[in-house]
This record gives C-alpha cells, structure tokens and sequence, in this order.
C-alpha cells in the first residue's frame, strides 16, 4: 500500500509539472498511469473500475508529502505574468509569438519553454516546407532550421550543469534530430535519471534502443519508470514473452491500466496469439469506449481473422469518435482491403499519412495495398520509407523480400528476408519465405534452404510448409528415408489439425511407393488403403500399387513350399 501511495504522489505531480511544461502526450499518460494504480487490496479489476467518476481524495495524504516530485529550483512563488502569457500563446500552438515573450523570462521552466516553442516553432515549418517542395507524402531535404542555435545554447549550459531534467531531455531531442546518437543516448539517460517522470523522454530513448546491446549498455538508474520503459522496448525488439512478463509484473501495481491492457495485447498480437490479443482489446473497448489508441492494432487482428462484421463496427465507432485521426484512417483502410478495394484502402492510408507522415502502420499498410494492386515501384517506396522511420519493423523488411523476389531478383530478396528474420528470429513465416528463395531456379541453393525450413520447424511452424517443402527438397535430392521422415510428420501434423489438403495425397502416395521398394509391405498397404478414400489418379495408383503389393506378398507365401519341392525331388 506504501508502495502504491508513493506512485500515486509522485504521478500526482508529475502531471502538473508536465502539463506546465507543455509536455502534454508525457502528462496525458503519467494520468493514465495514476488512475490505473489500485486503490486498495481488494480494488476492482479493470472490467469496473476504468469508468468510475468518483476521484480519490487528496485529504488522506500529509501535506509533507505534497511536493513527492522535487524538482531543483522549482518556482514556488506566483508565476510571472508575462510566463502566463507566453504558456497561453503556447498552448495556442503560437510557439514563435510564445518563445518572442518569455525571451528574458527568469527561471528554468520559462527557459524551457521558450526553448521548447522554438523547436516546435522549426518543426511546424520544416512541415510545411515539405509539403510546398514535394507535396503531403513527398520526400524532401527539409529540416529543422532552429537545431543548430538550440544545440549550441543548450550545450553551453548543459556543460555547466545549468540545465534541469527537461532542458535536458530537449537537449537530447536536438541531438538525436541532428542524428548524433551515442551522445543524444547519455544525454536522454541523464535526463531520465535526473526526472523518471517525463515519458516521452522514455520514448525518445527507446527510438535510439536499436538492438539489445545498445538496451544493456544504457546507465539508467533503479527506478519503477525504468521497468515500463524496458517493457517497451523488448516489444519494439520483439522480445515479446520477456516483454509479456515485464507488463505481468507491472499490472501487480497497476491492476487497473489501459496502457499496460494495450502493450499486452500487442505483445499477444505479435505472437500471433490473435484470440488472446482480441479479447484483451474488446475488454478494453468496453471500459473506454471512445479509445482510439491501440485501435489500429486490434483492427489488424480482425482482418487476419476475417472478422468482416466487427471490423465494420470498428470502423464505424472510431469515425464517430474522431474522424481525422491517423488510427481512424488505418482502421477504414483495413477495412477496405478486407472488402478487396484496394484503391479505397490505399485512399485512406494516405489520409492518415497527411495527418502523421510519421505513422509506421499506414506506409507499411499501404506498401501491401500496392502489392495486391501489382503497383511494384509504389509498394517499394511505402516499405522504404516504413524502414526509414523506423529499421525494426521486420514487417516492411519482409515485403520488401516479397517484391524483389516477385521481380526475379533472389539476392536483393534474400538480403531483405535476412533482415526480418534477424528481426523475427522466431518466426517461422520468415524463414519459410527465405528458403523459397534459396529454391528459386537462379539460385537452387538446395542445402541452405533445408536449413531454413528447419529452422521454420524448430519455431513452430503452423501452416505446415516448411516440412512439406523439406519432404520435397529430399526427394529431390534422393534422399529418400529422410524424405519420408518429413512426409510422416506432415502427415501427423495434418491429422492433428483435422486439416485436409492436397499435401496428404502427395505424402500418401510417396510414403507407400517408398515402403513397398523398403519391402515395409504392411505400411505401404496402409498407405495405400488410405489413399483410396481420395479421388482422382492418386486413386488409381494407390490400386494399381495396392496389386503390386498382394501379388508380392502371395509370392512370399508360396516361395516356401516351391523351395521344399525342389529340395526333396
């Protein structure tokens, strides 16, 4: 309970400190975060609990305990009038006019602000460059013309160890922008260390976590914010189960928590665990109707699984929410390209790229749209600018196999297949993908592909290719006994999942003529008797083997008794 009260003093705070700041997507969900918090042993689960309009009183903590988040020289007194104006110009989005008043303003927040208001300032018109050069989706040079004196004036101060933990964090904001990021990595550490609080320096730190390495090397300290943050980032790694027990941890504290809900479900979502990552998403829809977050996420989920209905609904309950929101976009894009109108699809991924030229899902989406509609330089493009932003998503690596591979280019596909399983290590669709590509007739790297169809076996492979094509390569390659070895797991494997497919017949039949030549009569006759309950020539062979089998075996019986004959006359 001690543990509890402490978070929710500390996240009380914080969200003051943060909304003062203009930080407001770090305030939104330091919020989110206090009213997950259980309020005592026997609080509610998140079924009940997430709509509850009476708030927890403050009168049951101590008034020593008001300032949990200390910040050094935080302004105490009555803020500066012209700190007032210049925060209300802010939040205007008025960032130039906001920066011009607080210039000479006293105190750090102030300073920060001012600072803040300029980069936002720059960003604002590096996106509306783009736009006037190339167009909403184009590619451009652009940049942030404010970076350079931001680095420079935050740099002095931050040597001098003048800069608070959000002079900070803007610090290393620059510093990655400018794409120095080992130093932008210390600096945001420094950051975090100094002020655990403020989320979006968390996110900001992930984008530089490129791989485990670099997550290890990182000097953070102990702290309870340190733990959501390596959650997020073994998800981004798709480290996913190590993610899954962070967040199952974490719930202990926060029981209530629609953000750990969302990150559990996606966890479940990419271990294409679609039913548990379903109903995670649904329960969260009925204890916050109107969330959009996570939304494109669970709209995913439903087109895999073909859920026309309920991916409508989705559809229609995120437009009714908030129309212009890139996740809303998203949502009607997938629904579109359930219905095979890919034009329309395609439509709506580029409305949600205007909203957020940023938004990974939509370019991603969108490449695969350009697929189905045999668009293959368009495809290319959205997959490249998917990894530009961001070189984890193995999803646009793999379509960018999947193209080059559909162009007759095997070794540019190879290279991008190897990208996704680096990604996907576990992942048996990517392994299946590279090793038809070691098939292809350019290549016909027979071995390697064995290698990976096994690796795809080793990882659970649930459509059942990969022991398929490994019972096909060692036929091919005569190696009969381990051919049949595969075709008996396959068949297995299909008995199991009470699938039928043509891949039984082909199996059947092998297995019987390869038991017959082994003289393994008795299999080959089993073989054969099931390969009668199927049309078709495999019928008619399985007959004609079926007498082969019977003539042998009457003349094994009779071989006997000629022998005595010869022998006694």
């Amino acid at each position: 309970m001690a543990c509890t009260d402490s978070h929710r003093l500390q996240l009380r705070q914080a969200v003051r400190q943060l909304q003062e700041r203009g930080l407001y997507a770090a305030a939104k969900w330091a919020a989110e975060q206090l009213v997950g918090l259980s309020d005592d042993a026997s609080s509610p689960g998140p079924s009940s609990s997430f709509l509850q309009t009476e708030k927890p009183s403050l009168k049951k903590f101590s008034k020593r305990n008001e300032n949990a988040v200390n910040l050094e020289d935080e302004e105490v007194e009555e803020e500066d009038d012209m700190f007032l104006l210049g925060k209300t110009y802010f939040d205007m989005r008025e960032y130039r006019r906001a920066a011009h008043f607080l210039n000479g303003v006293a105190g750090k927040k102030a300073f920060f602000l001012r600072c803040y208001a300029l980069y936002l300032a720059g960003e604002k018109r590096k996106e509306e460059e783009i736009i006037e050069l190339a167009g909403p989706l184009g590619r451009s040079d652009a940049v942030n013309l404010e970076l350079a004196g931001l680095e420079q004036e935050l740099h002095s101060l931050y040597v001098k160890g003048n800069l608070d933990a959000f002079g900070i964090y803007l610090y290393g904001v620059v510093l990655h922008e400018r794409d120095r990021k080992a130093e932008a990595r210390a600096v945001l550490c420094a950051s975090v260390n100094a002020y655990p609080w403020n989320w979006s320096a968390w996110l900001e730190l992930e984008a530089l976590c490129t791989d485990p390495e670099i997550l290890s090397s990182l000097n953070l300290n102990e702290h309870w914010m340190r733990d959501f943050f390596v959650a997020s980032v073994y998800l981004d790694l798709q480290r996913n189960s190590e993610g899954l027990a962070r967040y199952r941890s974490l719930r202990a504290v926060f029981p209530n928590n629609a953000y750990i809900l969302t990150q559990t479900a996606t966890a479940h979502y990419n271990l294409r665990e679609f039913d548990e990552a379903e109903g995670i998403f649904e329960e969260l829809l009925r204890t916050d109707p109107y969330r959009i977050e996570g939304m494109d996420t669970y709209s995913n989920i439903l087109y895999v699984k073909e859920c026309f209905a309920p991916l409508s609904h989705l559809a229609h309950r995120a437009v009714l929410t908030d129309k212009y929101r890139p996740e809303t976009c998203c949502i009607i894009g997938n629904y579109y390209s359930l219905k095979n109108q890919h034009e329309k699809a395609v439509l709506y991924f580029k409305r949600a790229l205007k909203l957020n030229r940023k938004y990974l899902s939509a370019w991603t989406l969108m490449g695969h749209e350009y697929v189905e509609m045999k668009n293959t330089p368009a495809a290319i493009d959205a997959y490249r600018r998917a990894v530009d932003i961001n070189s984890r998503d193995y999803r646009a690596w793999y379509g960018l196999g999947q193209i080059y591979e559909i162009l007759s280019m095997p070794y540019y596909a190879l290279y991008y297949y190897r990208k996704a399983t680096q990604l996907r290590p576990h992942d048996a669709r990517m392994w299946c993908a590279m090793g038809k590509c070691y098939e292809n007739d350019q290549l016909q790297m027979h071995d390697a592909a064995i290698r990976c169809y096994r690796r795809a076996v080793s990882n659970n492979d649930r459509e059942g290719i990969a022991l398929h094509k490994l019972a096909k390569l060692h036929r091919q390659l005569g190696q009969l006994d381990r051919a049949a070895y595969y075709y008996k797991n396959n068949i297995e494997r299909m008995e199991a999942d009470q699938a039928e497919h043509a891949d039984i017949v082909e199996a059947l039949l092998f297995l019987s003529t390869h038991c017959k030549n082994k003289n393994l009569l008795g299999e080959a006759e089993q073989y054969c008797t099931r390969l009668l309950d199927y049309g078709g020539p495999a019928k008619e062979e399985a007959k004609a083997l079926l007498r082969d089998i019977r003539s042998v075996q009457q003349h094994s019986l009779m071989s006997p008794s000629m022998d005595f004959e010869q022998f006694t006359s």
